[in-house]
């Protein structure tokens, strides 16, 4: 990013990943461009109308940009676009891969949360080769992946992430524990990191699903089910079962005209994850019950009904998307 650069921010400014584009924007002295709602042609059209575009955005935003007709697609020049920062939830499927193809390598996907702020960056080539890489801590940052005996795990093992920089947070104002370790502070995420050295996000700690003894992690059947043409959007869980502690149950959103079996679902993540992470409860829904982040709020997923979600009172049950109502 440079100086009088265009930024458009269309991740939310409450969120700590939209106030640091406005931060930084402000900074840059650059032109901001801030809209009450997302709305996917919009943003095309600014990306038009202005020189040397930085957009700051989440996951759901750019798949709704994929998402638009190919004829209103190519009705604008996206060649000032220079950088798109995603943040606020993780890279689903082959997202990267197939943003790049419509828009160039000009894809960042930043990994970090409020407590920690940043985590690890992954540039365009890292993206390329590896879709769902969380990249690299930047200068000055430290992650290091905890074990399940409390050491540093080895690399390709699968523990939970621990970082430390200078702008860790002091504290939560209600005195609750932080989870720190050596010095750094945990995401609440689990990950690993590869042989050469790139972080990946395997999920929540609290999400992983013991089913039958076997660890799963849900987001490895949710990029496999992404990779499905039918399917728009997935979220999958771990619920309670009475004979395996917990069993799998995939909530699906496909897209417009498409049709797809449950039987069909069990078959290709038995084919392509394994045979224990095949979900034993498959709902096809309407869509994802999201927060005013655009993250998906996976406890709110029991219990879903065909076609919609249950509200709990005095919450926004899906996220203010183009649209939708308030």
């Amino acid at each position: 990013m440079r100086v009088h650069d265009t930024v458009i921010i269309d991740a939310p400014l409450f969120h700590t990943w939209g106030y640091g584009a406005l931060q930084l924007g402000l900074a840059l002295r650059s032109t901001l461009i801030l809209r009450r709602r997302f709305d996917p042609e919009e943003t095309l059209r600014a990306i038009g109308e202005h020189r040397r575009v930085n957009v700051f955005t989440v996951p759901v935003m750019a798949q709704r940009l994929l998402d638009l007709p190919r004829p209103v697609f190519e009705r604008y020049d996206t060649t000032p676009l220079r950088v798109v920062a995603l943040s606020g939830a993780a890279l689903p499927g082959d997202l990267a891969t197939r943003f790049m193809a419509a828009f160039g390598p000009k894809l960042y996907n930043v990994y970090g949360t409020t407590e920690v702020s940043w985590v690890s960056i992954a540039a365009p080539k890292e993206l390329a080769r590896h879709p769902g890489t969380a990249g690299r801590p930047p200068r000055g940052t430290s992650v290091v992946i905890r074990g399940e005996h409390g050491g540093p795990a080895p690399r390709t093992v699968i523990g939970r992430i621990y970082a430390a920089n200078e702008m860790l947070f002091e504290g939560y104002t209600g005195g609750e524990p932080s989870d720190a370790w050596d010095g750094l502070l945990s995401t609440g995420d689990l990950g690993h990191v590869d042989p050469s050295g790139l972080l990946f996000v395997d999920g929540r700690h609290d999400g992983l699903v013991v089913s039958g003894g076997e660890n799963v992690v849900p987001r490895d059947v949710e990029d496999a089910l992404a990779r499905m043409p039918e399917v728009r959007e997935v979220a999958v869980i771990g619920i309670p079962d009475d004979a395996y502690g917990q069993r799998l149950a995939a909530y699906i959103v496909l897209r417009p005209g498409m049709r797809l079996e449950s039987a069909a679902v069990r078959t290709y993540v038995h084919d392509q994850v394994a045979r224990f992470a095949v979900p034993r409860e498959v709902h096809f829904i309407t869509e994802l019950p999201r927060n005013a982040t655009g993250k998906v709020v996976h406890r709110w997923l029991p219990g879903i009904e065909r076609g919609g979600a249950p509200m709990p009172e005095g919450q926004v049950s899906f996220w203010p998307l183009e649209g939708a109502a308030n």
